[in-house]
């Protein structure tokens, strides 16, 4: 699954997801993670109240699954959520690495209901019923 990190500086989960300056996305399964793209933003990503900084950042992420960042508005978190990707808030910067096999371990294990569902995303369901 692809998982999306909000970055200042491609290493640590450590900004808000509408500052960000680079979104880190990985591939993650039980078996290890890989870095796959950073996508970078500018411009004047701090200006409060600029909904359009988020739209090509909800774009870059639309693939992934779940969205690891320090911080994210409300408008944000809606936008994020409507596109079936789950924001995880960091209390602290983390390092990706770390957070990546963190999900490992979880994947590995009996993962969360919320988590069972975030990797149904875009799998179709299919029933077989008997004549």
């Amino acid at each position: 699954m692809k998982v999306a990190f909000a970055t200042q500086d491609l290493k640590r989960v450590d900004a808000h997801f509408g500052w960000a300056k680079n979104i880190a996305i990985y591939d993650v399964n039980p078996d290890g993670h890989h870095f796959v793209e950073a996508i970078q933003f500018d411009g004047d990503l701090k200006e409060d109240g600029n909904e359009d900084k988020l739209a090509p950042k909800i774009e870059a992420i639309k693939d992934c699954v779940i969205l690891y960042v320090a911080a994210i508005g409300g408008s944000g978190a809606a936008r994020v959520v409507a596109n079936n990707i789950h924001p995880m808030k960091v209390t602290q910067p983390e390092a990706i690495d770390d957070l990546c096999v963190k999900l490992e371990d979880v994947l590995k294990g009996s993962p969360p209901p919320w988590l069972r569902k975030v990797l149904a995303k875009g799998q179709e369901r299919s029933f077989v019923f008997e004549d």
